[in-house]
């Protein structure tokens, strides 16, 4: 090899290395914020499922009685006229 083909080697490394490595926002930044990226997309469509869930118990709260009865019933142990709530609590050593 001439000095010129060893001094053009030299600077197409250089450049490539620099390219991956260096700089602002080197390569390995690059692949960082893909992954920061993917990281928050798969955050988003989670969190939409999850809402479009709640926005479905909502608007059975809304207007399903059967709903509401059930919600009442879990939440507050709300009962129906009549009926005799039993609370069984574990035994004390």
């Amino acid at each position: 090899m001439t000095r010129k083909q060893v001094a053009a080697l030299i600077i197409v490394l250089g450049g490539v290395a620099f390219g991956a490595l260096g700089g602002e926002y080197n390569t390995r930044d690059w692949w960082t914020l893909r992954q920061n990226l993917q990281a928050g997309q798969d955050a988003v469509e989670r969190l939409q499922v999850e809402t479009d869930s709640l926005g479905k118990v909502a608007k059975a709260l809304e207007s399903d009685s059967a709903a509401q009865e059930r919600a009442a019933r879990e939440s507050f142990g709300m009962l129906r006229k009549g009926e005799i709530l039993y609370r069984i609590e574990p035994a004390k050593p």
